[in-house]
């Protein structure tokens, strides 16, 4: 774990590249993707596990209802994978349910070493989601990443996809995403941050803000990790001052608000958990100072 002293000159070293948030209406918070200024919201949704849930019709619908309820409160990416089983199936068949048009951020990702059997995957998901185009193709935990790239360049010359990234997790293989962050054309990356892990914050994060990379913080619960471990202590309260009724909220707005964050991608399998993720993405964020007190807090328990 990232010791104080670095974790401080870390977060101080981001400020200075801090992208413009805004408020919109309803105080929805918004970030800007460097490269082409466009905002999206700095509540995102992931789909590993919580929507692998095959051809079971009930839940199915429930999963729907999550997406209902993420585009009510405003959302838009949603990120997923082949690795997640059938949730890039489910996630389409909720999209074919609520329509939600130009709302949506389409996130997913190849994964496989094949250059063919990547492009397979591309089509594959184009139609499970019932897409077109995807807005963004990840490259998934750097498996293939070479060949990968060419792919995925020449998809988004030809129209297919608008934004292409690369993605790890569990704190892999750190030292060649930070070469690859500094020598490819990417737009997005995709990695582990939360208020438990902070490993980014050394080397990855202002990699990231130098190149004009977004970043999606994937695992900003560490799992359920994190909310276990702060389950049993109060609410402090100042989380008051910054709209959060519960750990997970504050947990949230931690993640998200690092300066070189874009945006995080909790993932529930429960419309009624969506509804309060979403609402970390409104009002205000923590400044330095209660970031620190933040990370402290969990470093005690």
């Amino acid at each position: 774990m990232i010791k104080r002293r670095t974790f401080i000159a870390s977060a101080a070293a981001a400020m200075m590249t801090r992208p413009r948030v805004a408020l919109s209406a309803g105080s929805r918070i918004t970030k800007s993707i460097p490269k082409t200024g466009e905002r999206i919201g700095v509540i995102g949704m992931g789909s590993s596990i919580t929507f692998n849930v095959g051809d079971d019709a009930q839940a199915r619908t429930a999963r729907t209802e999550v997406l209902r309820a993420f585009f009510a409160a405003g959302g838009g990416m949603i990120d997923s994978s082949p690795m997640y089983g059938s949730s890039e199936e489910v996630i389409g068949h909720g999209l074919g349910q609520l329509k939600p048009g130009n709302r949506l951020f389409s996130a997913t990702k190849v994964w496989t070493s094949s250059q063919d059997e990547g492009r397979e995957q591309f089509d594959d998901s184009r139609k499970l989601w019932g897409l077109g185009k995807l807005d963004l193709y990840q490259i998934h935990n750097l498996i293939g990443w070479r060949g990968h790239i060419k792919t995925l360049l020449e998809m988004k010359a030809a129209g297919l996809i608008r934004y292409i990234g690369i993605t790890t997790s569990h704190g892999r293989r750190h030292d060649d995403l930070e070469n690859i962050l500094k020598t490819q054309p990417l737009d997005f990356v995709q990695l582990s941050y939360n208020a438990g892990n902070r490993d980014a914050e050394r080397r990855l994060l202002p990699t990231a803000a130098d190149n004009g990379l977004a970043v999606i913080a994937n695992r900003p619960f560490q799992r359920a990790w994190l909310i276990d471990k702060v389950s049993s202590s109060p609410l402090p309260s100042w989380a008051s001052e910054i709209g959060c009724t519960g750990w997970p909220q504050v947990l949230l707005k931690f993640a998200v608000s690092h300066p070189a964050i874009t945006t995080a991608i909790p993932a529930t399998s429960q419309a009624q958990h969506m509804v309060e993720n979403m609402k970390a993405g409104e009002g205000r964020l923590p400044d330095a100072d209660l970031r620190k007190r933040i990370a402290a807090i969990i470093d005690e328990l």
